[in-house]
């Protein structure tokens, strides 16, 4: 990998949290543990798994929203480490959070709202060049100008979604993780507001780490795929090829649950159903944190983890046994 088609790498980034487990105890939540991964300048990788799995803490340790408890993270092929680094960095980057409701602060304008980051960053000259500023994002994001004065109350879901969105992109940002950002609209806007992110990545160039549980928006957006379980990437391919050949036993489990719209392939195609519980991060299982669900696990799973191995031409996988049951 060169490091300059490389916007963005991550690497044995770890994640802890303290928690307290009695009066004088505590034990680390291991939220994000040895997460190593790159993204291209221009693409989309989509980072899937259930909740609780930790995807949504890789995204803001790596904005730095988090300070890493290990690891390194590089933007630009430089290494983030001073604060002078991480304010430089925040100003190249940005964060579409989930729920459009509690993000938006009612008590603004919506103008206030998107030119918020640009008082935050001094990004404009005067007041005029901050007005055009947040008209032009707006426009970009399909709100009229006669919502500029309005609440962010007064909007629906979709509309909230799209003025958090401008928000983030009105300083012209180079990397954007967007955190879940469909999964609390409704399914009819949802495709809406994904065809505006890939608008607006190619119109604005933008570079996006896209976290998602549900499958079938990351297939849309994604080039590549990152699935994630109990805080381990567990496997990372090419958006088409994590589809048509999940090499990683919950992989595999995930993609049989996606919805087929050919009710005869549905039928032919067997859904892999897990067992058990999600264990607690808080006391995963030895060695492959999946192996208390998985139907192939043996001894070697429980002693140690599976480390990220490429088995085809960018198509990883941590898996011990992934070369036989595949």
């Amino acid at each position: 990998m060169s490091h300059v088609e490389n916007l963005v790498e991550v690497k044995h980034l770890k994640e802890y949290f303290n928690i307290s487990t009695g009066m004088f105890s505590s034990k680390p939540l291991k939220a994000v543990d040895d997460v190593s991964f790159a993204i291209r300048k221009g693409e989309t990788l989509g980072l899937v798994g259930e909740s609780g799995c930790g995807k949504t803490t890789v995204g803001r340790t790596l904005l730095h929203l988090y300070k890493p408890t290990a690891g390194e993270v590089w933007f630009q092929g430089k290494q983030i480490v001073t604060k002078q680094d991480i304010a430089e960095f925040r100003k190249k980057t940005a964060m579409v959070f989930q729920d459009p409701y509690s993000s938006l602060n009612p008590r603004m304008t919506v103008s206030d709202i998107i030119g918020e980051p640009l008082d935050i960053h001094k990004m404009y000259a005067d007041k005029q060049e901050r007005t055009e500023k947040i008209l032009a994002m707006m426009e970009r994001v399909g709100l009229n100008s006669e919502h500029a004065s309005r609440y962010a109350h007064e909007f629906s879901g979709g509309q909230r979604q799209r003025i958090g969105i401008a928000r983030s992109l009105v300083t012209n940002p180079e990397f954007v993780v967007c955190d879940e950002p469909v999964s609390a609209l409704d399914v009819s806007i949802q495709a809406q507001v994904i065809n505006m992110f890939d608008e607006l990545q190619s119109k604005m160039d933008l570079t996006y780490l896209f976290i998602a549980h549900d499958l079938l928006v990351v297939r849309h957006i994604s080039d590549r795929i990152a699935v994630m379980y109990l805080g381990k990437l567990v496997e990372l391919a090419d958006a088409k090829e994590i589809y048509d050949h999940p090499l990683h036993p919950y992989s595999k489990s995930l993609m049989s649950a996606v919805p087929v719209p050919d009710p005869k392939v549905a039928r032919a195609n067997q859904r892999v159903v897990l067992h058990g519980d999600i264990p607690s991060p808080l006391n995963a299982p030895s060695g492959c944190p999946f192996r208390t669900r998985c139907p192939y696990a043996c001894d070697a799973c429980a002693e140690a983890m599976p480390e990220l191995k490429e088995l085809s031409p960018g198509h990883f996988v941590a898996c011990h046994r992934a070369e036989e049951i595949n």
